[in-house]
């Protein structure tokens, strides 16, 4: 490449440049580059808002749609959000910075079995991904299942998501990740999770052979964006920033304690993530313990459980019951009368609750 600058320009057609030109200059507020011929122009270059145009007179090309990003949407064009150019260009006014849409939860009862053989997308970074919850719940909620199959460096970047929750919980191997304030290189091995705080930025830098993760997001869609001017790593940060008032929460299995869970007959270990994130949402790790499990309810908008290791029934209220196993997922709703039968001995459940600080009814 040359050091001689470069410059790019989008071509607009018109059928006469002086209807045009007070549009983009005094409605859009963009600046006059150059014009000719002199006698009658019919050529015109402008520049603003990130943008360059060129508007010529008789061009054989669409008259286009533009987008301009603000944030002072009401103070931008006299608040119109949706213009015509004399030249038929559609001028969109949207907000510059993303913003987390919130979703109502569509409550369903949904079993996702790792035997149905559910394809797996080629994603961001190569990544695998394997929807866990298809329906998301109208778009509350995305579940993946993500493997790299080769392992090695990940060409990621750095990026941050526009988001209100998201769990990353390593399920097989080994991950190496950056994040912002947050020190040096963190490796994630099977059974750790962290959160990743609204707007934190990081980068996954690479991974064993074969590594799997379970990413939960909340809403499904959110928006991911690309940080070129920052670096990673940054140095520690306050311990007890926040962003969006969140935390970033790292749980290493290693070190957590087991305590019995809120149904009798398992065990858990909680990841101190309902704590980081006030209450927004809950992870646990359960396991089984003495006893059988009785049925019963929750109030939590959304409930998700991940069979990690092993197997066992579930009985829910009105289905019939569903033989689980490694790889399998269920969504339970608020009130439903479920029931986990036969676990075995090695059975291993990621529970995800949103709220985190629902409650549980015995029966």
């Amino acid at each position: 490449m040359t050091d001689t600058p470069v410059l790019a320009e989008f071509l607009l057609p018109t059928e006469e440049l002086r209807n045009d030109l007070p549009f983009f200059t005094k409605t859009l507020g963009m600046r006059l580059e150059n014009i000719f011929p002199a006698d009658d122009p019919s050529v015109a270059s402008l520049s603003g808002h990130g943008l360059r145009l060129r508007i010529e007179k008789g061009a054989a090309v669409p008259p286009g749609h533009l987008r301009i990003l603000t944030d002072d949407v009401a103070g931008f064009a006299d608040g119109e959000t949706e213009l015509t150019a004399p030249n038929g260009t559609r001028v969109s006014i949207v907000p510059l910075t993303p913003k987390v849409e919130h979703v109502t939860a569509k409550h369903e009862f949904a079993v996702r079995r790792l035997a149905d053989e559910a394809p797996w997308i080629i994603g961001r970074a190569g990544m695998h991904y394997r929807d866990l919850i298809p329906s998301r719940l109208g778009g509350s909620i995305i579940a993946s299942h993500i493997r790299i199959p080769d392992g090695g460096p990940v060409p990621d970047m750095v990026h941050y998501h526009t988001v209100g929750f998201q769990l990353i919980f390593c399920y097989r191997g080994w991950v190496d990740v950056l994040y912002e304030d947050q020190g040096d290189m963190i490796r994630l091995h099977a059974g750790d999770c962290v959160t990743q705080p609204p707007g934190i930025r990081h980068r996954v830098v690479e991974a064993s052979p074969n590594i799997e993760v379970i990413e939960i997001g909340v809403p499904a869609e959110h928006v991911t964006t690309i940080d070129h001017n920052f670096t990673l790593p940054n140095g520690v940060g306050d311990p007890a920033r926040e962003w969006d008032g969140q935390t970033f929460v790292h749980h290493v299995k290693d070190r957590a304690t087991w305590q019995p869970f809120r149904v009798p007959g398992f065990t858990a270990r909680d990841t101190g993530i309902t704590a980081g994130t006030k209450g927004v949402a809950g992870i646990q790790v359960v396991r089984r313990a003495d006893g059988n499990a009785p049925a019963f309810t929750h109030d939590a908008d959304i409930h998700f459980t991940f069979v990690m290791d092993g197997s066992m029934t579930l009985r829910a209220d009105g289905h019939g019951d569903r033989a689980l196993q490694a790889g399998d997922g269920f969504v339970v709703p608020p009130g439903m009368q479920v029931q986990y039968l036969t676990p075995s001995a090695d059975i291993e459940l990621l529970e995800v609750a949103l709220r985190g600080d629902f409650n549980t009814t015995l029966l």
